[in-house]
């Protein structure tokens, strides 16, 4: 296997993190500028975590670590601990910002990690593990980890409000300012927007359900469709709902595409 095709799940893991990352930069920009302005106060966090100088480092270190490893991201002997390194400074940067109160409740920085210690692991195994059995392992853990965040997702959604629809419409179908809700609106009436509000969500838990099962659709019928399937449920996300949420989808896109790329034969025992 060349060296391009055995780098490739590395490579497209750390492109989609950086789509996330700088899809993110506008908010971020913002963010930064308020936290300047007006200093975060929350006393039971340590200086550090509400520190808006902190979380600009953070944001800046977790860019350039991954920008690194992907410049790096061929296999080459002398550079591999230092694009694992790389790959490792741009995920600790990036867990800083899942605690800093500045971010925390970002789910663009949940997603980082988990994809940036994918792409951390990844790497530190290039050198070390068969092509088609380190592939092997790759497809399988991507898998888990979109399972795990649809999961995650699913979970929240677990609840009567959000069966009925009722979350969603007050959310997007009211007034959020978006092509799909303003088309809605415009073509339909209060009492037809709130049916359709109650359809919606309940597909949104059904793909979920299904996004969830991600691992299960790949070892039973296929990595690739189980990867154009999470790549599809991803894209609708995103167009469906709201374009800033691709920080948050990049990633988790980029962690997909490595099961579009030819299966491996070999198995793990």
């Amino acid at each position: 296997m060349n060296d391009a095709r055995r780098s490739g799940p590395l490579t497209c893991t750390l492109i989609g993190i950086l789509l996330g990352l700088v899809w993110k930069w506008s908010f971020f920009r913002f963010a930064d500028t308020v936290y300047i302005q007006i200093p975060i106060e929350h006393d039971f966090f340590p200086s550090p975590m509400r520190d808006a100088i902190v979380l600009r480092i953070a944001y800046l270190a977790s860019a350039a670590g991954f920008l690194v490893a992907l410049l790096f991201a061929h296999v080459r002997p002398t550079w591999d601990l230092f694009r694992t390194l790389a790959c490792a400074i741009g995920t600790f940067a990036s867990a800083v910002m899942l605690v800093h109160q500045g971010s925390y409740n970002d789910v663009t920085f949940l997603m980082v990690v988990w994809c940036g210690a994918f792409a951390t692991w990844y790497s530190s195994r290039l050198r070390h593990d068969d092509s088609n059995h380190l592939q092997d392992k790759a497809l399988r853990l991507s898998r888990i980890i979109l399972s795990v965040m649809f999961l995650g997702g699913l979970v929240g959604k677990c609840t009567p409000e959000y069966w009925s629809g009722q979350v969603l419409y007050e959310i997007y179908f009211v007034d959020r300012d978006f092509w799909f809700f303003n088309w809605m609106r415009i073509r339909y009436d209060g009492e037809a927007l709130r049916s359709i509000a109650t359809v919606y969500s309940r597909l949104v838990i059904v793909v979920e359900i299904f996004g969830a099962l991600n691992w299960f659709v790949g070892e039973f019928i296929g990595s690739r469709f189980a990867a154009w399937s999470a790549i599809a449920i991803l894209l609708s996300i995103g167009v469906t709902s709201n374009f800033l949420l691709f920080s948050v989808l990049a990633p988790l896109i980029g962690l997909a595409t490595i099961g579009v790329q030819n299966r491996p034969t070999a198995r793990i025992g």
